[in-house]
């Protein structure tokens, strides 16, 4: 199955870039660029690309809101949007996530790293650069002004430890080594967790142990 790519970066070289490595993939297929955060909007309305590929900085809608409009808590039929950005330690990754984004990745990350943000958010998972998923939870995790949601069931003890585990950008991969489960058990665990925090990907799961105080800063 080839998963379909929208890209959106305002910078020519960028997008050209990003788009070249994308398309070299046997199973990727860039089906549309844009300059701007509003013709990124209007082509995935239009096309319903597999994945959206979108800098954060871009002019007329930048990141954050392309990424609430195509994919927000309100939008009935949710697109999975990767963020891709220069700055790790950028003010407006927090809202990026919180809009719906499904991963956050730097432009140094290297196609390795980009090619898995781009399979995991079209099979509905979530992936955050994991050099930068422990500072940057830290930073942007920041407490809630009222207290955060308590889960609809308490968490037993293995979910606790899959929860912390996916709060340090550990992949379903190294949860596994770590706790020495299969790699099916982690992803009935973090089922699980999602249906009892009410979050809607591994990012918010994280989010939700930093707003917690599960995770110390």
């Amino acid at each position: 199955m080839t998963i379909r790519v929208l890209v959106a970066d305002d910078h020519d070289l960028v997008r050209t870039g990003l788009a070249m490595i994308l398309d070299a993939q046997p199973d990727v297929e860039v089906i549309a660029q844009a300059a701007d955060g509003r013709e990124a909007v209007a082509l995935a309305r239009r096309l319903r690309p597999d994945v959206c590929l979108f800098d954060i900085r871009m002019p007329e809608i930048d990141g954050i809101e392309a990424t609430r409009q195509l994919a927000g808590p309100n939008v009935a039929d949710p697109m999975a949007v990767v963020v891709i950005t220069t700055f790790d330690l950028d003010e407006y990754v927090h809202g990026a996530l919180k809009a719906g984004a499904r991963g956050f990745l730097l432009k140094d990350a290297g196609p390795e790293l980009l090619l898995q943000a781009i399979h995991a958010a079209a099979n509905g998972d979530a992936l955050i650069a994991p050099n930068v998923t422990v500072r940057l939870l830290e930073t942007f995790a920041k407490p809630a002004r009222s207290r955060p949601a308590q889960p609809i069931e308490p968490l037993t003890d293995r979910e606790e430890q899959v929860l912390l585990t996916v709060a340090r950008g550990h992949t379903n991969g190294e949860v596994a080594d770590e706790l020495h489960i299969s790699l099916s058990t982690v992803k009935t665990h973090l089922a699980s967790l999602m249906r009892k925090l009410g979050a809607r990907n591994r990012v918010e799961i994280a989010m939700w142990a930093y707003e917690t105080g599960r995770v110390q800063r």
